[in-house]
């Protein structure tokens, strides 16, 4: 049967609509499912960072959302250092503030070439059953040799050892800057030490190998035959937990510490 040329357009335009929503519903379902693993993935390295899960353990989603209980989510304001109470953790996208110009602002010069800082970033706090501060869990970002490396360090609450360094996305080579994935390179950060008296990011990833914890506490080995990504991770943790980033909230943190 053949049919008139404006019935085949209006067939035509009525198949490209049911397919487009039908693509479009797709769409948004595969990446909020995206959105969900991405945000799990976090917390499991977050709990990884803090040494509340093994690098190797399968978890569930009803068992990283049972140990992540533990660990609150604190905005602050990262030019003061204050926690901010009116924004929901559950919604906060660090990223999505950091390319908004009403919510970021233009970094200082720094050799973790980011560009632009947010104006809130989100931090995780452990605290005891007596709201006593032990651990700090701080974002961390910045190029590699390919990639912009994004990832978590874990802090004493007195701001004195390392508890751990770990990092959930990046695009580095594997067997070489992909070796800042490789659990043998992420023990030899714990009880590494983060700062000067002073304050002042003092930790290094220097190239060839670094002494013990107790020998040589301020150096970290370097990724063989990683020298551009080793420097990366050096030159993000020294920007990250600097004055000009995170030197807001470690001074109080460290302040409230002295005081209590």
């Amino acid at each position: 049967m053949q049919h008139s040329a404006s019935y085949n357009i209006k067939f035509a335009t009525a198949l490209c609509v049911v397919c487009a929503v039908i693509v479009s519903l797709a769409f948004e379902m595969l990446h909020t499912r995206y959105e969900l693993n991405a945000a799990l993935d976090k917390q499991r390295n977050v709990l990884i960072v803090s040494g509340l899960a093994d690098e190797n353990e399968d978890l569930s989603r009803e068992e990283i959302e049972a140990r992540i209980s533990n660990i609150q989510t604190v905005i602050i304001d990262l030019q003061t250092g204050m926690p901010v109470t009116d924004i929901d953790p559950g919604t906060f996208d660090q990223r999505k503030q950091a390319t908004n110009l009403l919510t970021s602002r233009e970094a200082p010069d720094n050799r973790a070439q980011v560009q632009r800082l947010p104006e809130h970033v989100m931090v995780y706090e452990a605290r005891g059953s007596d709201e006593t501060l032990n651990m700090v869990v701080l974002p961390i970002e910045g190029m590699g040799l390919w990639s912009t490396l994004y990832g978590f360090i874990a802090l004493d609450a007195d701001l004195e050892t390392i508890r751990g360094l770990t990092f959930y996305e990046h695009k580095e080579t594997p067997g070489l800057g992909g070796e800042v994935d490789n659990p043998r390179w992420k023990a030899l950060w714990p009880g590494r030490r983060p700062f000067d008296e002073n304050l002042q990011p003092v930790i290094s990833v220097i190239k060839g190998r670094a002494g013990s914890v107790n020998e040589d506490p301020y150096n970290v080995d370097g990724l063989s035959g990683a020298t551009l990504t080793s420097r990366g991770v050096d030159h993000m943790l020294k920007f990250w937990l600097g004055a000009e980033v995170f030197g807001p909230y470690l001074q109080r943190i460290k302040q409230e510490g002295e005081a209590s």
